[in-house]
């Protein structure tokens, strides 16, 4: 590790608590967090596959479209990419 200062931290801090609702269900997530960020931590599904084994999200920077879902009305959102904030809305079912 340097001593330059050249290499700093991130923040360690999370941000205030929002809650999001995702298929309908309340899910508690820290503004500045992605959605899918927070999903995964509260063990929220993303989709199913063909023979019904859950998805998530794979890459988590937005090439994968393992974590797409409609957001805000918005079909085919990459949930990694979107910061959670109060009030949105995910639904995972029929994201195709």
């Amino acid at each position: 590790m340097t001593t330059d200062g050249s290499w700093r931290r991130t923040a360690q801090e999370r941000g205030d608590a929002v809650t999001i609702s995702v298929d309908g269900e309340p899910v508690r997530a820290c503004r500045g967090e992605t959605v899918a960020a927070a999903m995964l931590a509260e063990g929220a599904a993303f989709e199913r596959d063909r023979i019904g084994a859950p998805r998530a999200p794979l890459c988590n920077m937005g090439t994968c479209f393992e974590c797409a879902a409609t957001v805000d009305g918005r079909p085919l959102t990459r949930t990694c990419l979107v910061p959670a904030r109060e009030g949105l809305i995910i639904e995972t079912p029929g994201r195709l």
